[in-house]
This record gives C-alpha cells, structure tokens and sequence, in this order.
C-alpha cells in the first residue's frame, strides 16, 4: 500500500462521474450509485471497501477545503483495478497519512484508505486536485464481469415487475435521488437487453419493438 502524487491523467475502459455539492447528506446517495454499479460491473465483493472509500474521500473535501465546494465522483475500471476519485478545486490542501491514536474520532480518514486500498494517491492540475485509491479485483478480463449476473438479475426483475405494484405518482426527489432513481431505470433495460440476447435476440430489433410500443401508448393518450 502506499500514495503517490502527481499530474498524470489514466485512461480507464470504464468510467462514470458525478458532480456534486460536498455535504454530509449526499453521502449517502453516493454510496447507493457506487453500490449500484459494482453490481452492475459484477464487482458486488468490492461494494463494502469502495462505499467506506467514498465515505472518507468525501468527508475530506468537507472538512479541509470546505462544506458545500463542487466536488466530484469518478469510478473507473481499468483491468483489474477499481479506480475511486474525489475531484474538488482546492490543490492546496493535499491529504496526508498521519499517525493517529487507536481511539481518536478524528483525522483516521487517510489512514482507513490506506489500510484498505492498494494504493492510494493525489493527482495535482492547474487549481485541481483528484484524491484517489485504487482496490484490486479478482478479475482477470472485463468481459466476465457483465453477462452472467446481468442476465441472472433479470430474470429476478421480471418476476419482481409482475408482482409490484407502480409507485405512486406526485413523490418528489432530491436531485441526487432522482440520480439514483434514473441510474437503476437504466440498469434495468440493460438488464433486460442482456436477458433478450441471452435468449437470442437482437437487442436493435428489441429496442425498435419497445420504441413502437410507447410511441403507440403515447398516442393513444
């Protein structure tokens, strides 16, 4: 384990970023769209290790460079590494590892990614900084991580669908909430598309099908 500093920028083969504002109520949020897509990534096992990273990246920027700065969250893949970063526009309060007491209910952030990251750095630009950390995977190649639970967890949400009841109209959401919310709608037709290849559809010609279907049901309204 170790951190590092300095201006690279790596390409990842899979990336998603989030802008938000850096308060303690988003927290929360951010740990429910990382848990959701390190299922979606087939990395479920990473989930616990990755939202306690997310927690304390998080909790950094409110503390030493100020509650409500525009931050921002990146998740990447790149081979058998995940990537979490903390962008926020203060490069000079840089994190530090310091020795801290057992006991202390302070300053263990650093130390608690250090202890459970592989590594973990910080990465400076022109009134920039990205804190990050890296966890290793069990992976071997990023194909294996998509089908077979995808196609799994749709057929579960079919039945699931055919079961639940709509949720009620007029409930409102936080911007970050609706995040969630559009993510997991999301998660579900690529579900689904996986669950119709897995089946020996064109996803195209599925996509086509359920297109008509609501254009003919909003026309019909």
């Amino acid at each position: 384990m170790g951190n590092f500093v300095g201006s690279a920028v790596r390409r990842a083969r899979r990336v998603w970023k989030f802008p938000f504002s850096a308060e303690a109520e988003a927290v929360a949020g951010l740990r429910r769209l990382v848990r959701l897509h390190l299922e979606l990534w087939g990395l479920q096992q990473l989930s616990a290790a990755a939202e306690l990273c997310v927690s304390e990246l998080v909790a950094n920027v409110i503390k030493h460079v100020g509650h409500g700065t525009p931050t921002a969250l990146a998740v990447s893949l790149d081979g058998t590494r995940l990537r979490i970063e903390v962008h926020d526009p203060d490069a000079r309060a840089v994190p530090i590892l310091s020795d801290v007491e057992q006991d202390a209910e302070t300053g263990r952030g650093m130390a608690l990614i250090d202890a459970i990251a592989d590594r973990w750095g910080v990465d400076l630009t022109a009134g920039r900084k990205s804190t990050w950390c890296e966890l290793r995977t069990t992976v071997t190649t990023t194909s294996e991580m998509f089908l077979a639970p995808r196609v799994v967890r749709a057929a579960d949400m079919l039945g699931l669908y055919a079961s639940t009841a709509m949720p009620q109209r007029g409930v409102s959401f936080s911007r970050l909430g609706e995040t969630v919310a559009e993510e997991t709608a999301i998660d579900v037709i690529a579900d689904l598309l996986h669950w119709f290849c897995a089946r020996g559809q064109d996803p195209d010609d599925v996509l086509d099908r359920a297109q008509a279907h609501f254009e003919a049901e909003v026309d019909a309204h």
